[in-house]
This record gives structure tokens, C-alpha cells and sequence, in this order.
């Protein structure tokens, strides 16, 4: 091993292989850091990507995550249960061993955070300081996470959460853009809008989220030990404006809307536990909300952000929405100017 690469920081991600902790591996290896990752396959996922350090283990296992954690200045917690499943059981257990792998190794802790801890009572527009008194399962798990955290940031481990909305983008894997807006794998033939006709809903490019991230852990030394940050994003004022992207990228001003359909979803709860999830947080569509990030913008002077069609034109092409000669003919091209 060469002197530059041993003097390089190392930072472990937790969840490397989900949405934000892939995001989160590409901008460290790219912004000089070594990249280290825990998983139960290790060796299926060295074989698909090498360039990083991956480790045999499990976020639950305590041992397995301070082991880990051994010499690196960085933990990127993104690990999170499948879906909505198993957060009452699994969500805690996780963050405790972070926290005590982050004391083991005088780490700094780095965690995305959401809006669940927020309940109606705090809308329209959330800061960071906003009452957290949430009426959900989730959003209770989500203050009590942060509590333990903060906690921690008392203790001396520092720590920096960044809430977002919704993520969509290339890699954002199961949510709302992918699952509710739009059907992967063909070309679109209508869009799905779960939002509440003239609600607004906040959303966030996970490119931008990780460059958020980043920046502010290049920023770190100048941070409080206990830092939280809102995005901004992309506020889609009446849950039209990401519909409306959507047809520009396509090229069809004309592409069908219809409502999602929360009526069967509803019924279907009592037998599908995914849908009764789902509907647990059906108020984040019924009541508009928008986060400020007055103070994200302090620190950083700007907040990251890719321009709508240009986000939305790669998080369809990912998605396999774009017909190959629309890729070709340079829609893509031309939503980047």
C-alpha cells in the first residue's frame, strides 16, 4: 500500500449498498477518501465493485460493526429495513451500534434524516428546530433515533444529520418517484399523482443529497458537535410541477395524470402490510409541506441543486422510461442546458 493512500481518511458506510450509502461511497472514493463498507456478502459485493473495502458483517451485530469502524474518521449511517418493514425492531439497534462504534473509533457520525419526526402541527414550512411530535409508529422511532444521537453529540461524538424530502433520482431504488409517479421498465403512458389536488410536497434529487452531505462533512471543523441540517430540494408547490417535468422530458404535453389510488390501497391494508404503511403515512400527502434551509445555507453559502429536468430526465432514464432514440436524439443533452 502506497504512503498517499495510507494517509488518505477512511470513512465507513453503513447501507453501502442502498440508495444514499452508494451515493455517499461514490463521493468519499471521489473526494479522497478510502471506503470502507459492512454486509453480509462481502464477497459478492467486492466482486461487483472492487474499488472499495468491503467487510463481512451485519448492522445489527455490535461486534461485527466496531470491527468495522477500526481507524476510520467517518460513519455514513444509511442503513435502513426493506421498505417500511421492521423499524420498530430494527432501527434502534442499528443506531446504538453506530454510536458505539463511532466511540470505539473517535469517528464522526454522518446520517440522512426525514420528515417523519414531524407531525400535521408543524407544517407548512419545517426547520430544524420545528416541534417534533409525530403521530405515526415511524416518526416516533425517528425522534427517539436523533434523541440517542444527540445524546452522543453530548458525549463527545460528533455527529451531522441532513433531512431531506422524498428521494428520486438514478440509484434512489423503492420510492415514491419510482413506485408512485411513474411505472419503471417501459415508456411512460400516464403519470400517478398521490398528492392531494394543489398540496404541496417536498422532494430531493439524491445526487444533490450526497453532494449536500459531502460538502458539509468538508466542513466539518467549523460545525457544532451536534449539527442538523434541512434541504430544501425541490418543493413541488402543487404537486403538479414534477408531473409537468415529467412531460417535458418525454416530450408529450398531453400525457395522462390520474390520482393514486388511495381507496384500494386503504382496503387492501388489513391484508397486505405494506399498504397499511403506506397509509400510516398518508398525511405527508394531505397536508403541504416545505422545508427551509436557511441554515444549510449559511454553512455552505448555496444549496446543491440540479436543475428539475435535467433531475427528473436522468431519474427516468434510469428508471428504463425513455425510449433508446430518446436518449439518442439528445433530450438528455438538452435538459442539461
Amino acid at each position: 500500500m502506497t504512503e498517499e493512500l495510507i494517509s488518505r481518511p477512511v470513512a465507513l458506510v453503513l447501507g453501502a449498498a442502498g440508495s444514499i450509502g452508494s451515493a455517499m461511497t461514490a463521493k468519499l472514493a471521489a473526494r479522497g477518501y478510502r471506503v470502507r463498507a459492512l454486509h453480509r456478502n462481502a464477497a459478492a459485493m467486492a466482486a461487483r465493485n472492487p474499488s472499495i473495502d468491503w467487510r463481512q458483517g451485519d448492522a445489527m451485530n455490535r461486534t461485527d460493526v466496531v470491527a468495522a469502524a477500526e481507524g476510520v474518521s467517518l460513519i455514513v449511517h444509511a442503513v435502513n429495513p426493506p421498505g417500511y418493514r421492521d423499524w420498530a425492531r430494527l432501527v434502534l439497534p442499528m443506531i446504538d451500534n453506530t454510536i458505539a462504534a463511532a466511540k470505539a473509533a473517535g469517528a464522526r457520525i454522518l446520517m440522512p434524516g426525514n420528515v417523519y419526526n414531524f407531525g400535521p402541527d408543524a407544517f407548512p414550512v419545517l426547520d430544524e428546530d420545528s416541534p417534533q411530535r409525530p403521530a405515526t409508529v415511524k416518526g416516533k422511532i425517528r425522534v427517539a433515533l436523533e434523541e440517542r444521537l444527540e445524546a452522543a453529540a453530548a458525549e463527545g461524538v460528533p455527529v451531522i444529520i441532513v433531512r431531506a424530502g422524498d428521494f428520486f433520482g438514478p440509484g434512489a431504488g423503492n420510492n415514491w418517484f419510482a413506485l408512485g409517479l411513474v411505472k419503471p421498465g417501459a415508456p411512460l403512458k400516464v403519470v400517478t399523482l398521490p398528492g392531494a389536488p394543489g398540496i404541496g410536497h417536498q422532494w430531493a434529487y439524491l445526487p444533490d443529497v450526497a453532494e449536500t452531505m459531502m460538502q458539509l462533512v468538508e466542513r466539518a471543523d467549523g460545525l457544532p458537535t451536534f449539527a442538523r441540517f434541512h434541504m430544501e430540494g425541490v418543493f413541488d408547490a402543487d404537486g403538479l410541477q414534477l408531473a409537468e417535468a415529467i412531460r417535458r422530458v418525454v416530450g408529450d404535453p398531453r400525457l395522462p395524470l390520474r390520482r393514486f389510488p388511495w381507496l384500494f390501497v386503504r382496503f387492501s391494508a388489513p391484508f397486505v402490510p405494506l399498504f397499511r404503511e403506506i397509509m400510516e403515512m398518508r398525511y405527508l400527502w394531505r397536508e403541504p409541506l416545505r422545508m427551509s434551509n436557511r441554515r444549510l445555507v449559511e454553512v455552505l453559502g448555496a444549496e446543491p441543486h440540479t436543475p428539475l429536468d435535467l433531475a427528473v430526465a436522468e431519474t427516468l432514464a434510469s428508471l428504463g422510461c425513455l425510449p433508446a432514440r430518446q436518449k439518442a436524439d439528445g433530450r438528455l443533452v438538452a435538459a442539461r442546458g
